[in-house]
């Protein structure tokens, strides 16, 4: 196998024998195979979508490879076979070879890997908003003329291009889903979310799938069962049509790189609803449940069912076989904190612009950070705690994604007001933080670039990489990057990145703060 997809990668080159993820060598190869598939589908469609049936299956198809979502290669076979059929209806396509992959070039395998990659990432962002009914051609289309492209041999220059020209569409994807999330839910409000599990039954839910939280929540109202939110769902108390079930608690647990200890021992199923499964312990794993592309051998899937409503039973009926605790248990973050703030996303941001405005002029907020980003187990990304806790009184620090975890739980204070800590939601809602700084711009009468605001992210898989190629792409310049660079960048495409848009790697806190802020 070889596969150098996301930032843990063994040795910062690949993993060639098992993945660090989990996944070994069977399932790395059906992956490979299901890439190669998908553009031989874009290939026999001549680079635009064909139907809607062959869309579900590219969407679902890229989703499927994106680290930590499918560990099962049976379930990964049922997916070939499914695009193959659909390929074939077109009048098949000449095969795309495996080794040509990863094997060519180093050049062209960095700037092949960085699209593919970043479709990956997109197309989980296209099947969110798909789910709940929004769907836009163009970013379809885009999925088949980047698949195609990526079977097809470019200059540099042309490679570039097309990765500028998908960072562009990217940013569509990810407006489309900010509309399909608000619709449906609502725009989320900012709300304190408690880290504490009641007694009595409970379920766990974790991953991004708001839908899967909404029928969840239908499903076990009544039932004296209470539900709390792990990882990337934090962000869901935030939305008005989900905060209204009583029985949505609170909080379990931090990021993912923590399941494995977090949920050993938990008296509650725990329901993954997309990426970042671990492979699960023997000690919990017949409480793990999963649904939607995620798999995992020998867990139990909950598949979907008529007009889309998927039966939760068997995790209900696991929630009171379980029990629960028999009394209140307080947990805590990172930091000790026993509870954490979410729901600053654009609406929520914009509405009280004024005031932000106003600070800034007033020079009560003389700079606005953005560090946000994955998480990860890679030793050093104690850094983003620190970097946080040691921005200057007079800053605001914007956050995003599972990174937040290393200090969400960290009470810093107001301005004006405002906490300094403002969580804008998960890493599919990276099109708020896009808006805000766009719109203070405007304010400013100034470019992105131009404002008193620094991007600090931490990358681990690829949705982190369609963000960063659509902040590229917008010509947003001076980006901190960690806790390293990507593998899959050669050097010489990383020294054009580098050359063009200033994009740094991380150093220390102290360090960068004193660069950042002269």
């Amino acid at each position: 196998m070889f596969c150098f997809q996301c930032e843990q990668t063994a040795g910062g080159k690949g993993c060639t024998k098992v993945g660090v993820c989990g996944k070994d060598a069977s399932v790395a190869q059906k992956q490979d195979e299901l890439t190669c598939a998908l553009i031989e589908l874009a290939r026999a469609a001549d680079g635009k979508s064909p139907g809607p049936e062959a869309d579900k299956l590219m969407m679902e198809g890229l989703f499927a490879t994106v680290t930590n979502v499918n560990f099962d290669p049976n379930r990964i076979q049922e997916l070939i076979e499914l695009v193959k059929t659909e390929k074939e209806k077109l009048g098949g396509a000449e095969d795309f070879p495996q080794d040509k992959l990863w094997d060519d070039d180093v050049n062209a395998r960095s700037l092949r890997s960085t699209l593919l990659f970043g479709m990956r990432g997109m197309a989980a962002y296209a099947w969110h908003a798909h789910i709940l009914g929004k769907e836009d051609k163009d970013i379809i289309n885009w999925f088949y003329k980047g698949m195609k492209a990526i079977g097809e041999d470019h200059s540099t220059d042309e490679a570039l291009n097309l990765l500028m020209e998908f960072g562009n569409v990217n940013l569509q994807c990810m407006a489309l889903l900010d509309e399909a999330n608000t619709s449906a839910f609502g725009h989320p409000v900012p709300t304190t979310v408690p880290m504490k599990v009641e007694k009595g039954p409970f379920i766990i839910i974790t991953g991004h799938d708001l839908l899967d939280l909404k029928q969840l929540l239908e499903q076990t109202e009544g039932k004296g069962i209470n539900i709390y939110t792990h990882g990337e769902m934090l962000p869901a108390h935030g939305y008005p049509e989900l905060k209204k079930y009583p029985h949505l608690k609170g909080n379990f647990g931090t990021a993912w790189q923590n399941q494995q200890r977090e949920f050993d021992g938990v008296p509650a199923p725990i329901l993954f609803t997309t990426n970042c499964l671990m492979p699960p312990k023997a000690s919990y794993a017949d409480r793990v449940f999963t649904t939607g592309v995620v798999g995992y051998p020998q867990t139990q899937h909950i598949s979907e069912g008529k007009n889309g409503i998927k039966d939760f039973s068997p995790v209900i009926n696991k929630a009171l076989e379980l029990g629960g605790y028999p009394e209140d248990k307080i947990f805590t973050g990172i930091n000790g904190g026993t509870e954490v703030m979410t729901g600053f996303a654009r609406n929520a941001v914009l509405g009280v612009a004024d005031k932000v405005i106003e600070a800034v002029k007033a020079g009560d907020i003389k700079h606005i950070f953005l560090v946000g980003g994955c998480d990860g187990a890679r030793p050093g990304r104690n850094y983003y705690t620190e970097f946080v806790k040691k921005t200057p009184k007079d800053s605001v620090v914007l956050t995003l994604a599972c990174g937040k975890y290393r200090f969400n739980d960290l009470d810093l204070g107001k301005i004006g007001g405002l906490p300094r800590i403002m969580d804008m939601g998960q890493c599919n809602d990276a099109y708020s933080a896009i808006v805000v700084a766009t719109e203070l711009a405007k304010a400013f009468n100034c470019s992105v670039n131009d404002l008193p605001l620094t991007l600090v992210l931490s990358w681990y898989e690829q949705k982190a990489v369609c963000i960063l190629l659509t902040l590229l792409a917008l010509n947003i310049k001076n980006i901190y990057l960690g806790p390293t660079l990507p593998a899959f960048l050669s050097q010489d495409v990383l020294n054009v990145l580098v050359e063009k848009f200033n994009i740094t790697q991380i150093s220390t806190p102290d360090e960068d703060l004193k660069k950042i802020l002269g």
